[in-house]
């Protein structure tokens, strides 16, 4: 019988101390907090640029403003609903998120999603919010942007890399500031005349796109769900974990995305015109600007931080043996360096970056969550603790996954460099990889896990 991983209870509630370990579970008597601070954690970090522009591509995409909004509702509540469910396994097991997704994939085929999520936080949007990070420090401070991308890359890495208590720290003392200045920049950006816009009723395939756009967004929050609810006493309320981390990743990034949808009407371009941070503040009151341009950059900080530790962690979670006690640490600095050169590469193009970007996470996201829920559906709320680090496999899970990964994006996925077969003669359905790719993997997953009784795992597995 495997039992959980438990590493030293050393660290407690120490905020500069470097946090030691990696993946193993949270002995209770390292456990704090309160359910309540999740909504901190998950609101600071979509208080920033890249939020306004995700709202921003539904216009861009042809939506009217109606449309927009609808699509930024519909995507972010499908994130937040993910978000409440995977929130829950903190308190119960202890172990980042990535850990617990080891009982639908098995430890081997665990490396595949592990890997995947990875690469997308540690680098990919590390490099995407390190970017609007960087334009917003050079409009304020008025310096060449490749010195603005090393100072932010290198505070965030700096934080992430001393870890999880200080990262709860960041959020919370940040979000007052972010909440006012983001806020008062929704106000003044709908009290703007051109937000007024016509309706045509009717949803065109370019509404699936911006949706599935929205949902990778939130969504790619969703492999991170545990790794900050892990270190809440296993005496928390589950209910109450995952409904504070639902509501902050649905709230403010909900309104914040709107604004970047009324933003567009009033005049705000694409990154193709160049430094889209300064032309988004050209349309608010000139003292204001700077206010909000402070708040754009502590945003992506915000943001950062838990892409590099969450990245850091999927990264250890394949199974890699380091020899030293910080392991997590030690990848967190090198995940930094390559995600600031990736966001010095990506700031040439970040309009098709961005755009293309989104889409790939709901791409492999969407089948991940369909495996996981399916495993859980089965499991029907049964404790996975011994399954966790235990040395099987449960081939239903990559098979699931990767069948859902390969057969949305052959078929459904349309994107600039790469249209699938049915939007090719159906244009009108836009882009419903997410959504077939979740349900692919579930069924498939359910079908295999049902045959081969993988989720009927006795005690000396």
């Amino acid at each position: 019988m495997a039992t959980l991983e438990t590493r030293d209870a050393d660290y407690g509630k120490k905020v500069l101390a470097v946090e030691p370990g990696g993946i193993e579970a949270i002995p209770e008597q390292d456990r704090h907090g309160k359910a309540w601070s999740l909504f901190a954690l998950w609101t600071s970090p979509n208080l920033e640029f890249a939020t306004i522009y995700v709202g921003a591509l539904g216009v861009f995409f042809g939506l009217s403003l109606t449309k927009a909004i609808l699509g930024v509702l519909l995507g972010n509540a499908l994130g937040a609903i993910s978000q409440y469910f995977l929130t829950k396994d903190g308190p119960r097991y202890g172990v980042p998120q990535m850990v617990v997704s080891r009982a639908a994939f098995g430890r081997y085929g665990n490396v595949l999603p592990s890997l995947f999520n990875a690469l997308a936080s540690g680098i990919g949007w590390f490099a995407v919010n390190s970017v609007s990070g960087m334009y917003a420090l050079s409009s304020l401070t008025h310096m060449g942007q490749f010195e603005a991308l090393i100072i932010i890359a290198a505070v965030q890495v700096g934080i992430a890399v001393i870890g999880h208590n200080l990262i709860q720290t960041i959020e919370k003392y940040l979000m007052p500031y972010l909440l006012v200045v983001f806020t008062i920049t929704a106000i003044i950006v709908f009290t703007k005349h051109h937000v007024a816009h016509p309706e045509q009723w009717g949803l065109p395939g370019s509404f699936t796109l911006f949706v599935g756009a929205v949902f990778g967004y939130a969504a790619g929050w969703n492999p991170f769900a545990s790794d900050y609810s892990r270190y809440l006493p296993s005496s928390t309320k589950p209910q109450a974990a995952g409904g504070y981390a639902a509501l902050g990743l649905f709230i403010y990034p909900s309104l914040i995305q709107i604004a970047g949808v009324a933003a567009v009407f009033v005049g705000m371009h694409d990154y193709g015109s160049g430094n889209p941070v300064s032309d988004f503040t050209s349309y608010l009151p000139h003292w204001f600007g700077y206010f909000l341009t402070a708040g754009i950059v502590l945003g992506s900080v915000c943001a950062n931080v838990l892409n590099i530790y969450s990245g850091a962690m999927s990264f250890v979670t394949m199974g890699l043996k380091l020899p030293i006690n910080y392991v997590r640490a030690g990848v967190a600095v090198s995940f930094g360096i390559a995600g600031f050169f990736v966001a010095n590469y990506a700031r040439t193009n970040p309009a098709n970056s961005i755009e293309n970007f989104l889409l790939v996470m709901a791409y492999w996201i969407g089948p991940w969550l369909g495996v996981i829920f399916a495993d859980k559906v089965l499991r029907r709320g049964g404790s996975i603790s011994h399954l966790l680090f235990a040395k099987r496999e449960n081939y239903a899970g990559p098979i699931a996954f990767v069948t859902g990964v390969v057969v949305s994006m052959l078929l459904f996925s349309n994107q600039t460099w790469y249209t699938g077969y049915f939007p090719k003669r159906h244009p009108g359905i836009g882009d419903i990889g997410f959504p077939v790719g979740f349900a692919i993997a579930f069924i498939v997953y359910a079908v295999i896990a049902t045959l081969t009784k993988s989720t009927k795992d006795s005690s000396a597995q």
